[in-house]
């Protein structure tokens, strides 16, 4: 028997509210903040300059935005054994980077810092169609994963009408995946394939959390059978469920926030843009489980009864 005894299907029109304004956040977010696609999806380039001595790192900035005519990111960089220090600029364009203006940049380079000794390392050249085609296949492996989920879901719970139980879990993860979103947009995180690669631990990890509370709903069903409302049921189960999943939300989102925390001191772009998105999105996806999901599933059922 449970102690906790709070009404969570009386509060559904309050989640999801919640669940609309974050999704809002994200979209309105995408149009006043901007989306900023990464090399791998828009096309562009990855240069990798060696130099000696002090170089301005804005003053380099400007003169390569001078020559290409877009803005570019820089990323310092050393080599602990030789001391030898560079820079690592991505340079996300639609328009490609072709020979011309690479030969063009390299001799504004050489001309201004040519006391640093200024080398070229490495230069590798995303084609735009390539990115694009990139984010096409990227996005249907999110689909199919959804698909499949579905499918899983409504093979383990037909005895809760498995169909609308794998249904709704979808249909919340859909906030799951915009509460990710959002992160990498209010943060500024170029999506990348970091962003792909959240977006799908996220669909796993709040799918788990789901499956739980649905194997809760269908053993109480068994057990009281027609006894209690389909609300009862379902208050019953999250109740029984709500310690569990919020202690293992609570432990792994700590972890995630020690890695961030460390992340950021350290001012390593590329795991913040990773463990502050998956953190937000842990976040969402338990308030998706125990509030979205079974919500819309008894929503179903009511509607398809009174059908």
């Amino acid at each position: 028997m449970t102690k906790m005894n709070f009404d969570f299907c009386a509060k559904r029109k309050l989640f999801f509210s919640i669940a609309i304004v974050l999704v809002a956040i994200a979209v309105i977010g995408s149009f006043v903040l901007g989306l900023k696609l990464d090399i791998q999806f828009k096309g562009g380039a990855l240069i990798t300059y060696a130099y000696e001595g002090n170089i301005d790192k804005k003053d380099f900035v400007s003169s390569i935005e001078e020559v290409l005519g877009n803005k570019v990111n820089i990323q310092e960089s050393s080599d602990v054994s030789t001391g030898q220090k560079s820079f690592v600029i991505s340079s996300p364009s639609s328009k490609g980077f072709n020979a011309e203006k690479q030969n063009t940049l390299a001799q504004t380079l050489a001309e201004k810092y040519k006391d640093n000794k200024l080398e070229t390392r490495s230069i590798n050249v995303v084609n735009p169609t390539i990115g694009s085609e990139f984010l096409s296949k990227s996005m249907l492996s999110l689909f199919f994963a959804a698909v499949l989920m579905v499918i899983y879901i409504s093979i383990r719970f037909k005895k809760i009408s498995g169909w609308s139980a794998g249904i709704t879990a979808v249909v919340a993860l859909v906030e799951d995946l915009f509460a990710v979103f959002a992160a990498f947009v209010i943060f500024g995180f170029s999506i990348d394939s970091n962003f792909i690669a959240v977006c799908l631990t996220i669909l796993g990890y709040s799918l788990n959390d789901t499956i739980v509370i649905y194997d809760r709903i269908r053993e109480n069903k068994r057990i009281y059978g027609t006894s209690k409302s389909l609300e009862e049921l379902v208050n019953l189960s999250l109740n029984q469920s709500f310690k569990r999943s919020m202690m293992t939300t609570i432990t792994t989102v700590s972890a995630m926030i020690v890695v961030s925390v460390v992340a950021y001191i350290y001012n390593v772009t590329s795991i913040m843009s990773f463990s502050i998105p998956i953190t937000l999105g842990m976040i969402s996806g338990s308030f998706s489980s125990m509030c979205i999901a079974p919500n819309l599933w008894v929503l179903w059922q009511n509607k398809r009864k009174a059908a």
